[in-house]
């Protein structure tokens, strides 16, 4: 009797375990997302733009990124006055936007943009600046986004992104306020 109860725990746990990866298996990605640098680039940036309180597609965020991704904010700690990175998955970047997007309107958009390829990696500096509602003339925010990409042969990911924000005391050199072709 307590084998047969102990298989049937196990079965059940085993059949839940499925059930649920299958529920959070990953959708497709849009072909016109990910078929190119620019329009991968090009749907990060609108996918974690939004009025306050505007629910994000975070499926499609999701969908961009490779599953071993990483986001990486750094900055000066206040306290320490040392410089530091953190390194986050989508999945844990999405639970700490959440309750701010919440509350305050968030778009990002790209200024500039410098692009190193070789063979299927590329590595994109972004300049961005961030205004909290599209009317905005003047951004809060302004920094870099380093992204690091992949091409499968199928597909564009995005592998990590790696940002830093401008500050008074590091301000955004002029050359990556304008884009250059490589």
């Amino acid at each position: 009797m307590r084998k047969t109860f102990l298989f049937l725990i196990l079965t059940f746990g085993l059949f839940l375990m499925h059930t649920t990866a299958q529920t959070n298996a990953l959708k497709e990605a849009n072909p016109a997302d990910v078929g190119s640098m620019d329009a991968i680039i090009k749907a990060v940036y609108d996918v974690i733009s939004g009025d306050a309180g505007q629910k994000r597609d975070w499926d499609r965020f999701r969908t961009l990124f490779h599953p071993d991704a990483r986001m990486i904010p750094s900055g000066k700690n206040a306290q320490t006055n040392l410089v530091s990175a953190r390194a986050f998955s989508p999945e844990d970047y999405i639970k700490r936007v959440e309750p701010v997007f919440a509350k305050e309107g968030f778009y990002e958009r790209e200024v500039a943009r410098r692009t190193e390829v070789f063979n299927n990696i590329a590595h994109v500096f972004s300049t961005y600046e961030a205004v909290h509602s599209k009317t905005d003339k003047k951004p809060f925010l302004r920094g870099i986004n380093s992204i690091q990409l992949l091409n499968d042969g199928k597909r564009w990911w995005v592998l990590n992104i790696f940002w830093q924000a401008e500050t008074p005391e590091n301000p955004l050199p002029p050359k990556y306020l304008k884009s250059v072709k490589n």
